[in-house]
C-alpha cells in the first residue's frame, strides 16, 4: 500500500466526485476543463432559454412564472455541481452544510420580508383619522 492510499476511506467512488473535482493528472486536467466548459454552456442556454420564456409567446402567459421558477432550481443545480463541486461525497460534508445554512438565511429573509409586508396594514392609521388631521 502506498503512503498516497495510506487509509481507504481517502478513496473517492466515482460517483462521488463533482466535474472537476477529480485528481490532477495530464488527463484530468482536460477532463477538468471539458467539464467547466460543459458548466458554462448550460448556464449559459439556460439563462438564454429563461429569457426567451419571459419574453416571447412560447409558454402559456400564466404559466411563464412556474417555467421561470424550474428553469432557476436547474441553474442552482448546474452550479452546485459544476462550479461549486457539492457532491455526496464525504469530503463535501462542510460545503453542504454552508449552502444549507445559506438557503435557511435566505428562505428566512424571504419569509420574514413577506410576513412584514403582508401585516403593513396593521400597523397604519384608518384613512378617516388620517382626512380628520388634515381638516
Amino acid at each position: 500500500m502506498s503512503q498516497d492510499h495510506a487509509s481507504g476511506s481517502e478513496e473517492l467512488h466515482y460517483s462521488d466526485t463533482a466535474p472537476g473535482d477529480e485528481r490532477a493528472d495530464g488527463s484530468d486536467i482536460a477532463h477538468g476543463i471539458r467539464a467547466y466548459t460543459v458548466g458554462i454552456v448550460l448556464a449559459s442556454l439556460l439563462t438564454i432559454v429563461s429569457f426567451a420564456v419571459a419574453r416571447t409567446t412560447l409558454v402559456w402567459t400564466p404559466s411563464i412564472p412556474i417555467a421561470l421558477l424550474v428553469l432557476a432550481i436547474a441553474q442552482i443545480g448546474v452550479h452546485v455541481v459544476f462550479f461549486l463541486h457539492i457532491t455526496s461525497g464525504p469530503d463535501s460534508f462542510n460545503n453542504v452544510m454552508a449552502l444549507a445554512f445559506g438557503v435557511l438565511i435566505v428562505l428566512l429573509l424571504i419569509g420574514g420580508s413577506l410576513f412584514i409586508m403582508g401585516h403593513l396594514d396593521h400597523s397604519m392609521m384608518p384613512m378617516d383619522r388620517i382626512m380628520q388631521m388634515q381638516r
